[in-house]
């Protein structure tokens, strides 16, 4: 990964909450989150006594050269999102302006806390599809704005085997949204995951979300490993 390539883009532990819907035990349990970027919610989750391991390639840059590329690409998304905002549903947030406010504090509360927990090892530089962690050694796992998003750029194989690989360390796997990205259109690689997941003996849904930000991005898939 070259940081010139990211574009970091951090959401609140609330947001986890709404987009994932997670109960009150989803919080109390084991919790690894994939390509969790910037975002606040292992701060946040820590600072209330919960466990999350965060894993994202980004986590090898230090906390400045982050917060730079941020400063660097944060008008870059505001924009693109003013020149999209038809493709979003403008009620919890008003407008560009403060989407750009609540993820600023985000990712803001993310750079506050990355240096101790990189430390502590709850930010750790590992990627999909390729895992270091025992297998079902977490409760969850959550990816949020990467798999099905980026379906133009990652490849049907990548989402497979990501997906396993989650699955072979987690009991549940929640993945958010089921969207390709700015288009609105169901990725066209759900339907054909969820075949070959059956095939595999996964259990597998969908399951609408208290959460829509981008128009129709309102649902999970949720895959359970195999027994």
């Amino acid at each position: 990964m070259r940081l010139e390539q990211v574009v970091p883009w951090g959401r609140s532990c609330l947001e986890y909450c709404q987009m994932f819907d997670l109960t009150e035990t989803d919080l109390q349990s084991k919790i690894l989150d994939c390509g969790g970027g910037p975002a606040s919610f292992n701060a946040e989750m820590t600072q209330q006594g919960n466990s999350v391991i965060s894993c994202d390639p980004l986590y090898q840059f230090s906390v400045n050269e982050i917060s730079q590329r941020i400063d660097q690409t944060y008008p870059i998304v505001i924009k693109t999102t003013e020149v999209n905002r038809d493709n979003f549903v403008w009620t919890t947030i008003q407008s560009p302006e403060k989407l750009g406010q609540i993820r600023m504090a985000a990712m803001q509360q993310f750079l506050a806390d990355f240096p101790l927990g990189l430390q502590q090892r709850r930010y750790q530089q590992e990627s999909l599809p390729d895992l270091p962690f025992d297998s079902q050694q977490f409760d969850l796992a959550l990816c949020s704005h990467f798999l099905f998003l980026y379906s133009d750029q990652l490849s049907f194989e990548f989402h497979l085997a990501s997906i396993i690989e989650m699955c072979r360390v987690a009991t549940i796997v929640k993945i958010f949204p089921l969207l390709v990205n700015m288009t609105g259109e169901l990725s066209p690689f759900l339907e054909p995951i969820m075949q070959e997941l059956t095939t595999q003996g996964y259990s597998i849904h969908t399951k609408q979300v208290p959460y829509e930000f981008q128009k129709g991005g309102n649902q999970i898939l949720q895959v359970s490993a195999k027994q």
